[in-house]
């Protein structure tokens, strides 16, 4: 507010002055006493007039000079202006428009200096008050010097705060939001690709591409929810040009993160790797953050430092996943006393069946927390396979699937070529108890050239075993025996190197690999 000091003093001193000189006028005498009078009139000698004539001039010569030197003043009288900051005084200049002009200046300034911010010059309050002086000279260049030392800057900015933490300054709030609405399309595209689509305008329409829409919505992947962890807040800041931060410098803090000390205390069960996986680090992150750590031995108990670099925001999101498979036919066995046991035929071909499964799938950071199938619907319904298995028994038919005859048994010969010749089975070591390999009938007892002690049973499925240099036999011939029991004792009978068991497995008269088959 300009406020104007009187500038008329000179004026009011020359009419005090007037009003002290001036002749007494007749009529100040009305109703006072006259002195007496001294006999002159209008016909009053002059020298009896001089000490009044002599007054008169005297005032004449004062009232000329005051009215000279009132005017001289005037002359030299000079209009100012005391300029205040915040009530306090700064100095003097000649216009107020000249301040205005340095606010202006520096205005212009600061903003040139940084002209991708919204800069604010703080004025403060700015007043002045008008003056004048005689011969006065206003110290206009100092004090619009002082004055612009007085006069700072800031920017307004917005500030991100995470969980009460400041994580970083930017210009604007378009710009804040921008940086969030990133971090969460990094963790669900489908938002990036929905805004872009809603900034396409469509100039066409063609039905084959709204089928297709229709059947990715129906299938895949539909986000239904997305949010941040942390409490995230916005807020307004006059803040120094330097601490704002670049969108691009922000969103990397915030995707990448920073280090977070991590304790992790050891539960019963656990592992390095196990616990690698719960908190999706690596194993070697685990070994370098805790040293003590000797050939992967840790106990409940134990306090682990999983310190790794983590990101500022945690961004959770909810989708329904959809997808369609193919699932087995269910079997159905029926059972048949007119078929051998162990023979089995298919009356019904088995088709498969589709059915669509939608999941409700929770992720962090991409991550996923939980999956939870919340619906399933068949597109296909599946034909039950129908198997007829047979269940009539035939005394001594073997299965076809074979024991080991020796118990805990080890391998000392194998079969195929030996020493120049075909050695048609093995040779087994281990329990001296001889067993039946599977099913059978005992088609032979007694020696054989090389083999000693020999047993041999039919299977009655093309089957045949032999046991040889057996030490004693405990069947005899005809008899039938089931798959495990005792037919003799393990010996060196025949042409053998020590106590074993040789074994041989024919189908149809030709030699097998008996190891194929145990």
């Amino acid at each position: 507010m300009t406020v104007f000091s009187p500038k008329d003093r000179f004026r009011k001193t020359w009419n005090l002055v007037n009003q002290y000189f001036r002749p007494s006028d007749p009529q100040d005498s009305k109703g006072k006493k006259q002195p007496p009078s001294t006999g002159e009139g209008p016909h009053t000698p002059m020298w009896k007039k001089k000490p009044v004539m002599l007054t008169a001039g005297v005032l004449v010569v004062l009232a000329a000079a005051g009215i000279g030197g009132t005017g001289y003043v005037q002359a030299n009288t000079v209009d100012y202006y005391n300029v205040y900051k915040d009530g306090n005084i700064v100095g003097s200049v000649s216009d107020p428009a000249e301040v205005e002009q340095l606010i202006q200046q520096r205005t212009e300034e600061v903003k040139k200096a940084n002209p991708e911010l919204n800069m604010v010059l703080d004025t403060g309050e700015i007043t002045y008050s008008g003056e004048s002086g005689f011969k006065a000279d206003p110290e206009t260049e100092e004090t619009l010097g002082k004055l612009k030392g007085l006069l700072t800057s800031h920017a307004e900015g917005v500030e991100l705060v995470i969980d009460g933490k400041v994580a970083g300054v930017v210009k604007n709030q378009e710009t804040a939001d921008a940086i969030l609405n990133r971090v969460q399309s990094k963790y669900a595209p489908q938002l990036a690709a929905a805004k872009k689509q809603n900034e396409v305008k469509t100039l066409s329409y063609s039905k084959a591409e709204a089928e297709k829409k229709k059947t990715e919505a129906s299938s895949g992947k539909k986000l239904t929810g997305v949010k941040f962890v942390e409490e995230v807040k916005i807020d307004e800041v006059e803040v120094d040009p330097s601490k704002i931060m670049d969108a691009n410098e922000l969103y990397l803090k915030l995707v990448k993160g920073s280090v977070k000390p991590t304790k992790y205390t050891v539960q019963k069960g656990d592992c390095i790797g196990c616990i690698a996986d719960k908190f999706n680090i690596s194993e070697q992150v685990i070994y370098d953050n805790n040293g003590w750590i000797e050939q992967d031995m840790i106990k409940e108990g134990d306090v682990l430092d999983l310190t790794v670099l983590q990101p500022e925001l945690t961004v959770k999101t909810e989708e329904r996943q959809s997808e369609t498979i193919t699932y087995d036919a269910p079997v159905e066995i029926r059972k048949s006393d007119s078929m051998k046991l162990g023979e089995s035929k298919v009356l019904t071909e088995g088709k498969s069946g589709k059915k669509t499964l939608t999941y409700r799938v929770v992720k962090q950071n991409g991550k996923v927390v939980t999956e939870e199938l919340v619906d399933s619907q068949v597109i296909v319904k599946p034909v039950a396979e129908v198997i007829i298995r047979g269940t009539k028994v035939i005394l001594g038919e073997g299965t076809g699937h074979f024991a080991s005859p020796v118990s805990g048994w080890s391998l000392s010969s194998k079969f195929g070529q030996r020493w120049g010749r075909m050695h048609k089975g093995i040779d087994m070591t281990g329990g001296k108890t001889i067993m039946a390999a599977d099913n059978g009938v005992i088609e032979f007892v007694g020696q054989k050239t090389g083999y000693g002690n020999c047993i041999i049973v039919n299977h009655k499925n093309g089957y045949k075993t032999l046991y040889g240099h057996l030490k004693s036999i405990g069947v005899k011939k005809g008899q039938i025996v089931e798959k495990g029991d005792s037919l003799g004792i393990m010996g060196s009978t025949g042409e053998s190197t020590g106590v074993h068991l040789h074994f041989e497995i024919t189908k149809n008269g030709v030699l097998q690999n008996p190891l194929k088959y145990l």
